[in-house]
C-alpha cells in the first residue's frame, strides 16, 4: 500500500519532534534531511548495480535499523552515511550533520534513545514504491520540511528557502515553451535549497540541464540532496560567493552563458563587495553602472543580465526598492530600461518570504527581444550594448522618442491569505499571475502594459502604483439622502453586473415608496433589511442562476473522466489537465470567479484528492476495499484517529469512508440508528434537567430534594442516589430519588441500544468493504466522495457571491433609512419622555 502524503508528512515532522530543544531548526533540518535521504536512497537503489546512487555494503538504511539502542549509534550511523557518501562523491553533502554531537543529542542514554527512536520513525515508512512516473512525493516532502524549517529557523535563517508558490511564478514567467528542450540551461546565482532550479526544470517538458551556485556550504549540500530526490542527480551545483568568485566560466574573464535565470538573491546585502572590485571586474558585469557600496541588489540582476545568452531569459525576485531608489540605481534602472532588457515587473504581497516582511516584485529579463526594443542613442557600441548616459557619451541633449516599446506591470499585492504570520499565494493567485503575465491582459487595477514614454516622464521611475492603482473605489456617502431618505441610484447602479444577471431581483428589492416623495436619482428598498438574503435566495432568478452555475460542473465531470484513473497515471499531469479544464469551464460563468471555482479544487486536490489519487495510481481501485489495522508501539498513541473500532481491533479506510458505505447501502439502519440517538439525547437531557432542578431549591442554597446525594465531586451519579436511598426518611425526596433513579436507568438503556445498533452497523460495514466491485467502488470514491464534496463547495460558493449582493444591498438600504427629518423627530420625542420623566420625580428646570 502506496504510502500517502500527509501520512508521510506528519511522520517525517514528528522525527522534528525528536530534535527540538537541543539545536533550532536551522541545524535539526540537517539531520532530518539526510535520514529522510538514506531512507529513500535505500529503499530505491539497494541492489541495483544500475541504479542513480550505489548502496554499498554497510551503507544502507538497514545498517542504521541495525545500530539502534546501540551505545555507539551515534558513530556508527556516521560511518553508515559516511561510506554512502563517499561512493557516491557526496562527500560533504549528506555527512553535513554529525550524528554523534553530545552537544546536541545528549550524553549517553540520551543520544541512545533519541536517536533510536528518530531512525524508527524512518523505518516505519516505505518508500520503495512513490515514484509514479514523472511525480516525486518524496521530493514534494523535502519541500514541505523545507517550508517548515524556514518558519521556524527566524528572519535570520530563513533564506535558504523560496516558497513554492513564488518559485512557481519564476518558473511559468520566466519563457520555457513546451518545446525547449533538454539540453537547454536554466542558472541560479544564489540557489539556496535549489527549489527555483527544481521549479524551473519542470516545465520543460523533459527538464532542463541544471546549474546553480550557492555561498553556504550547508545549504548548497541540501542543494544537492534535493536535486537525488527530485530525480535530477546530474544537476550541478557549485559552492562558493557568485560575486567575488563565480564558478561557472568560459575562460578566465567571461562568465559561461544559460538560456534560463532564476534567482532569491538576499535582499540589500551590505557586504556585496567583499573580495570583489567593482571597478575593475574581469566578468564586465558593471557597464550599466555600480550599485552603492551598501546595497547589492542590482549586483545580482546585473550578474543575471552578464550570465545570460543573446537569447536568454530571466526572472529576479528583488526588493521594491529597486523600482524607485535613486542615485546610483536610479541610473542603472533607467540604462536598463533604455537598453529594453526589463519585459515585465510583478509586484507580490507583503510578508512572503522567510527571511523578511518587506514586499517584492518580480523583475522579468529578455535579452532575445530587448535588441529589437532597445532605444539607440548616438552610435552605438560594437556588439549587444549601445553606448548610453553615463559610459562615455554626453546624451542629455538626444531628443529620442520612444515608441512601439513597454514593460507589462502587475499589481498582484493584495492576493494572498495569511498563513500563521506570513502571507502565502493561493492556486488562483499563482494562476492568475502567470495568465495574465504570460498572455499580456490588462486588467483594470491589477495589469498593465505602460509604454516607455510614460516611464521616461516619470524619470525611469518603476513604482508599480504610479502606473497601476489597485485601490478599491471609496465608498462616499451621499448627504441629499442622510437628509432627505432614499438610496442614490448611482449606488444601486454600482450593482449592474448583478442585475444583468438579476434584472427581476432589483425591481423587486428598489423601486419608489408611495407613501414618500418622489425624488429624481432616488429609490428606496422594497424589503426589510433584514429579509433581503432569503428574498433573493427564494426569487425564481436567483434559482435558475445557481442551476445554471452548475451546468460547466456538470460538463467537467464528463470530461474529467475520474473513473478512469489506472495504474501508472500522473497525478501531477491529471491535477493540471482537470484543473485547467475547470477553469475554462468557468471562463464565460455569470457573477461566478474561475479562479474562486479553480481554488475549490486546488484546495480538495491538497487535502483529500491529492492522497486519494497517489493510491489509486500506485495500487488501483481495489485499494477502496482496504481497511488498515492501526497498531502502536507499545506505550505510543496511535497518530491515526480510527474509522472502525471491530472487536477491539482498530481500523482505517484508505480511501472510503465508513459513512459513504453507511450512505449507500445501510441507510435504513442508520435511520433507525439516528431515531435512538435522538432517544438517547431526550434521555440525558431529561436526566440532566432533573438533577440540575432537583440539586438545589432554586434559591442558590443547596437544599433540594436530592442535595444530599452529591458525592464528594459535587455530582449526584446513579451510585449516589442509591446510596442516599437506603438512609431517606423523608417521602418527597424518596420519591425524587426513585424518579432519579429511574431517569438514570432510562438514559442508560438508551446508551446501551445506541451502542450495540452501532456496533451491528459497523460489523455490517466491516464486511461489506472486501464484497465492494470495482465498479461500485468508483461510483462511492468518484461520485459519492470527490464530485459530490466539490459540488457542495461551488454551491457554497455561489451563495457566497449572492450574500455580497445581499450585504451591499443591506448596507444601503441600513446606511439611509432614517433621513435626518426623522432622527430629529425620534430625538424631540424622546426628550420629551425623559423632561416628563423627571418633572414627575420633582425635577423640573427651564432654560
Amino acid at each position: 500500500m502506496a504510502i500517502k502524503k500527509n501520512e508521510l508528512y506528519s511522520s517525517l515532522w514528528a522525527s522534528c519532534d525528536e530534535l527540538r530543544g537541543g539545536m533550532d531548526a536551522s541545524q535539526y533540518k540537517d539531520y532530518v534531511l539526510t535520514l529522510l535521504f538514506m531512507k529513500y536512497v535505500s529503499d530505491k537503489y539497494k541492489g541495483d548495480p544500475y541504479g542513480m546512487i550505489v548502496v554499498p555494503k554497510g551503507a544502507s538504511f538497514d545498517d542504521m535499523i541495525a545500530a539502534k539502542n546501540d551505545k555507539e549509534i551515534g558513530d556508527k550511523l556516521n560511518k553508515i552515511i559516511g561510506s554512502l557518501a563517499e561512493e557516491n562523491d557526496l562527500k560533504g553533502v549528506i555527512d553535513v550533520a554529525d550524528f554523534n554531537d553530545e552537544d546536541k543529542l545528549g550524553k549517553g542514554k540520551e543520544m541512545v534513545d533519541r536517536l533510536t527512536k528518530l531512525v524508527g520513525i524512518f523505518q516505519g515508512l516505505d518508500l520503495t514504491g512513490n515514484r509514479a512516473d514523472g511525480d516525486d512525493l518524496l521530493g514534494d516532502a523535502y519541500e514541505y520540511l523545507m517550508r517548515h524549517f524556514a518558519t521556524e529557523s527566524g528572519k535570520s535563517k530563513g533564506q535558504f528557502y523560496t516558497p513554492s508558490e513564488v518559485s512557481q511564478i519564476l518558473a511559468k514567467v520566466v519563457g520555457i515553451q513546451n518545446n525547449t528542450p533538454q539540453d537547454a540551461t536554466v542558472y541560479d546565482p544564489t540557489c539556496g535549497s535549489g527549489s527555483l532550479l527544481l521549479k524551473a526544470s519542470n516545465e520543460a517538458p523533459r527538464g532542463l540541464s541544471i546549474f546553480g551556485q550557492e555561498m553556504d556550504n550547508a545549504t548548497s549540500a541540501l542543494a544537492r540532496m534535493n536535486m537525488i530526490l527530485h530525480n535530477n542527480a546530474t544537476a550541478k551545483i557549485w559552492k562558493g560567493n557568485t560575486l567575488a568568485d563565480p564558478q561557472w566560466k568560459d575562460g578566465a574573464n567571461k562568465l559561461k552563458t544559460f538560456d534560463f535565470a532564476v534567482a532569491n538573491p538576499p535582499f540589500s546585502n551590505k557586504n556585496w563587495t567583499s573580495g570583489l572590485n567593482p571597478l575593475n571586474d574581469p566578468y564586465g558585469r558593471f557597464t550599466w553602472g555600480t550599485p552603492p557600496e551598501k546595497n547589492g541588489d542590482y549586483t545580482f540582476l546585473l550578474h543575471i543580465i552578464t550570465s545570460l545568452k543573446s537569447t536568454g531569459k530571466g526572472a529576479v525576485i528583488l526588493p521594491h526598492g529597486v523600482l524607485f531608489r535613486g542615485n546610483a540605481e536610479a541610473n542603472i534602472r533607467q540604462n536598463l530600461i533604455k537598453q529594453g532588457y526589463i519585459k515585465g515587473i510583478i509586484g507580490l504581497p507583503a510578508n512572503l518570504f522567510y527571511g523578511t516582511g518587506i514586499p517584492a516584485c518580480i523583475i522579468v529579463i529578455d535579452k532575445e527581444h530587448a535588441q529589437k526594443a532597445a532605444v539607440h542613442f548616438g552610435e552605438a557600441l560594437q556588439g549587444e550594448r549601445p553606448l548610453i548616459e553615463g559610459h562615455g557619451n554626453d546624451v542629455k541633449n538626444n531628443q529620442t522618442h520612444i515608441t512601439g516599446r513597454s514593460i507589462f506591470m502587475i499589481d498582484a499585492s493584495k492576493g494572498f491569505i495569511k498563513d500563521g504570520n506570513k502571507n502565502r499565494l493561493r492556486s488562483q493567485d499563482i494562476h492568475k499571475i502567470v495568465d495574465v503575465f504570460n498572455k499580456g491582459l490588462e486588467l483594470e487595477r491589477f495589469s498593465r502594459l505602460v509604454t516607455i514614454d510614460e516611464i521616461a516622464k516619470n524619470d525611469y521611475n518603476l513604482n508599480i502604483p504610479r502606473y497601476i492603482d489597485s485601490s478599491e473605489p471609496e465608498d462616499l456617502h451621499d448627504l441629499s439622502a442622510h437628509l432627505q431618505g432614499g438610496i442614490p441610484n448611482r449606488d444601486i447602479d454600482a450593482l449592474a453586473h448583478y442585475w444583468q444577471v438579476f434584472p427581476s431581483i432589483r425591481a423587486t428589492l428598489f423601486g419608489r415608496n408611495p407613501e414618500l416623495p418622489a425624488r429624481d436619482g432616488y429609490s428606496h428598498c422594497m424589503i426589510d433589511a433584514s429579509k433581503v438574503k432569503a428574498s433573493i435566495l427564494a426569487h425564481s432568478e436567483f434559482k435558475d442562476f445557481a442551476s445554471r452555475s452548475l451546468l460547466p460542473f456538470k460538463a467537467w465531470i464528463k470530461q474529467a473522466a475520474l473513473t478512469e484513473i489506472s495504474l501508472g497515471d500522473s497525478p501531477k499531469e491529471l491535477i493540471h489537465d482537470i484543473s485547467e479544464s475547470l477553469l475554462a469551464a468557468y471562463a464565460n460563468s455569470e457573477l461566478l470567479s474561475k479562479y474562486d471555482i479553480y481554488q475549490i479544487l486546488m484546495d480538495y486536490w491538497s487535502d483529500t484528492l491529492q492522497d486519494d489519487v497517489y493510491v489509486l495510481v500506485q495500487d488501483d481501485w481495489q485499494a477502496g476495499k482496504t481497511l488498515r489495522e492501526l497498531v502502536s508501539a507499545k506505550g505510543e498513541k496511535l497518530k491515526e484517529t480510527p474509522d472502525l473500532i471491530i472487536n477491539k481491533k482498530k481500523y482505517k479506510a484508505e480511501l472510503i469512508p465508513p459513512s459513504l458505505i453507511v450512505a449507500r447501502y445501510f441507510a435504513a439502519e442508520q435511520t433507525k440508528l439516528d431515531a435512538l440517538q435522538i432517544k438517547q439525547d431526550e434521555a440525558t437531557q431529561a436526566l440532566e434537567t432533573y438533577l440540575e432542578e432537583n440539586a438545589t431549591s432554586g434559591t442558590g442554597s443547596e437544599d433540594g430534594l436530592l442535595a444530599d446525594a452529591l458525592n464528594d465531586k459535587d455530582k449526584i451519579t446513579k451510585v449516589s442516589v442509591a446510596a442516599r436511598l437506603k438512609l431517606a426518611t423523608d417521602k418527597a425526596e424518596i420519591a425524587a430519588l426513585k424518579q432519579a433513579t429511574k431517569l438514570f436507568t432510562y438514559d442508560a438503556n438508551a446508551k446501551k441500544a445506541v451502542k450495540e445498533a452501532q456496533e451491528i452497523l459497523d460489523v455490517a460495514v466491516f464486511k461489506q468493504y472486501p464484497h465492494l466491485s470495482i465498479d461500485e467502488i468508483k461510483t462511492l470514491i468518484v461520485n459519492d466522495k470527490w464530485l459530490a464534496t466539490l459540488q457542495a463547495n461551488i454551491i457554497a460558493e455561489i451563495e457566497r457571491v449572492t450574500q455580497q449582493m445581499a450585504n451591499r444591498v443591506k448596507e444601503l438600504e441600513e446606511r439611509y433609512s432614517t433621513p435626518l427629518p426623522t432622527l430629529t423627530k425620534s430625538v424631540e420625542t424622546l426628550s420629551d419622555k425623559v423632561a416628563g420623566h423627571l418633572k414627575a420625580m420633582g425635577l423640573e428646570w427651564t432654560l
